[in-house]
């Protein structure tokens, strides 16, 4: 009773409630034998946050939350294994971290000396306190422990038959028999990567990255472009995990000392999901990574890419076109593919052949002939491209132009009455115009044949739920032209898993080729001076998409900052 009436005299002490309200609250407990605490919150007179803070500002603990990012477990110390699940939810407390043997431990009530002592007792370790509320501990109490459970359990079980996956869609044999047998004794690993494949669609990954250390596996999901760290499973079954997912991919289980890439599709609850697989050696075995390709998910609609109306209008405008060359610029993991899938989804149609040439084919689209080029056979870009000109075509699509040969027959279909949609890498849209230049083609003949390039960036956006508004620096509003008071950032909440964004978004500059452009193409001037001319056409740069993006409140200054160009 006497640590209760401690915290009473805490509240009291720091203003949050009375002598006469503490009184009748004791009363309320005694009846109903529960703790003070749970009787102030239910009596309606205090918030758990009110409890927790009060309790950490007069025993110096810090108050951590859900929304911190500090309420997070560490994946890699094992600390399911120290404080079991049952112990961590009948007592309101969670392992943070551990560092040799001092043991950090998020707690509710920090002065129940007897739970403490029984942590210390049971851990081994001298423990440091941190305060959070009953319901932010109850969340990550499920977060951690909860995967980490699907986990085990996955790994504990034997094989019921009943997969999370309802099949491996196999577009070629069936299955040997060696396959068969190696599947059913291998029981318990096929439905660990039936988990894993779940639950990285579940939690919208685009990437899983299965890495080997040398005493422990790591598994992290790329959600949003950014990589998260998930409780992984034993090192012990690195082996059969990635044989298992060599199979599905049809790849040599034999071979480990060099590099591998296949893929294989799924069915799952009525979707069909593409999975591109790389596998390759390292000092301690092999790291595969799983590309996810669900078409369900992707945005291959123009209209929710990003694009403002201005550019959207320009884009479709030039899309529609009977012939000329579209070219999407961007370094790796910008999104180009995804636009020219886009642009494929909006133009295609029975009365246009379109034909596509990549490396390798993400998407499947149905009524566009794909082709996938193998250089070990001799199918390349290039000798593709020759090919597709004797298939009487309207439309091409050329994954990527790496080389001359490539560039050249791009701008010779487009002049001969085609339509050619292309990437490049290049880092904003003026500076294509000199990259194809520099490339070989001439400019007599990219001049007529040109009529749009588009360079764009992703950026995250913000959870629409729980964005925080706030006041940028001075600096701030000087230095990027910001020109209002308030602009948002990332809070975190459940609907975007606590990370703050849910998605991304495509911010772009959209170089529309006018008759000023094409004088400057022939007369080979540098891109600087493009540029200069297509903002005065009109043009909005990639900093200033990105910053218009922050003033709607559609992403955060710092997303912005991190794809914005130096020179600009």
């Amino acid at each position: 009773m006497a640590a209760y009436l401690r915290l009473g005299e805490i509240l009291i002490k720091e203003g949050i409630i009375t002598q006469e309200q503490l009184e009748t609250a004791i009363q309320t407990q005694q009846k109903e034998n529960t703790r003070i605490g749970e009787t102030l919150v239910n009596m309606g007179l205090v918030t758990e946050q009110d409890i927790v803070v009060a309790l950490g500002k007069q025993l110096h603990i810090p108050y951590v939350s859900l929304g911190s990012e500090l309420l997070k477990p560490s994946a890699d110390k094992q600390l399911d294994l120290l404080i079991p699940k049952e112990f961590a939810l009948k007592n309101l407390i969670i392992p943070l971290s551990k560092n040799m043997n001092s043991l950090t431990c998020a707690i509710f009530d920090p002065l129940d000396v007897i739970l403490i002592d029984n942590i210390r007792r049971i851990t081994g370790c001298e423990v440091n306190l941190v305060v959070a509320t009953k319901s932010d501990i109850d969340k990550a109490i499920e977060n951690f422990y909860g995967k980490r459970d699907l986990l085990k359990q996955a790994v504990k079980d034997s094989y019921s038959g009943e997969t999370l996956i309802e099949e491996i869609v196999n577009t070629e044999e069936e299955l040997s028999i060696d396959r068969l047998i190696a599947r059913a004794e291998e029981a318990p690993v096929v439905k660990l990567v039936d988990l894993i494949l779940k639950q990285a669609i579940d939690e919208r990954a685009s990437d899983i990255h299965i890495e080997p250390f040398k005493s422990r596996i790591s598994l992290r999901y790329r959600i949003d472009g950014m990589l998260h760290e998930i409780p992984p499973p034993a090192k012990h079954l690195h082996l059969p995990i990635v044989s298992r997912i060599k199979i599905l991919s049809k790849l040599d289980i034999a071979e480990k000392r060099l590099p591998q890439d296949g893929g294989f599709s799924i069915k799952m609850q009525e979707r069909h999901i593409d999975f591109r697989v790389s596998v390759i050696p390292t000092i301690y075995g092999e790291k595969a990574v799983l590309r996810i390709l669900d078409k369900e998910s992707a945005k291959l609609d123009l209209s929710t890419l990003g694009f403002n109306n201005k550019e959207l209008e320009e884009v479709k405008k030039a899309i529609k076109s009977p012939y000329g060359l579209i070219f999407v610029t961007g370094p790796t993991g910008s999104g180009k593919s995804t636009t020219l899938y886009a642009i494929l989804n909006e133009i295609k149609s029975p009365k246009e052949n379109i034909i596509t040439v990549e490396d390798p084919v993400e998407y499947k689209l149905e009524g566009v002939s794909q082709v996938q080029i193998k250089p070990e056979i001799g199918l390349t870009f290039a000798s593709a491209l020759r090919s597709f000109l004797r298939q009487d075509p309207d439309i091409m699509m050329v994954g990527e132009v790496r080389d001359l040969e490539t560039a050249q027959i791009c701008v010779r279909s487009a002049l001969t009455g085609h339509l050619v949609l292309s990437t490049l890498h290049t880092n904003d849209a003026s500076s294509a115009v000199t990259r194809l230049i520099d490339i070989g083609i001439e400019p007599y003949l990219l001049m007529p044949s040109l009529i749009l390039i588009m360079a764009q960036r992703l950026v995250r956006t913000l959870c629409q739920e729980c964005k925080e508004p706030y006041e940028p620096s001075r600096e701030e509003r000087e230095r990027l032209n910001l020109g209002q008071d308030l602009i948002y950032k990332a809070k975190g909440c459940e609907k975007c898993a606590h990370i703050g964004y849910k998605g991304r978004m495509c911010v772009a500059e959209v170089l529309l080729v006018n008759e000023n452009i094409r004088d400057l193409i022939a007369g080979r001037t540098d891109y600087h001076k493009i540029k200069e001319t297509a903002r005065a056409n009109g043009m909005r740069t990639l900093t200033e998409s990105a910053l218009f993006a922050v003033k709607q409140g559609l992403t955060s200054l710092e997303e912005a900052l991190s794809v914005m160009l130096i020179e600009e």
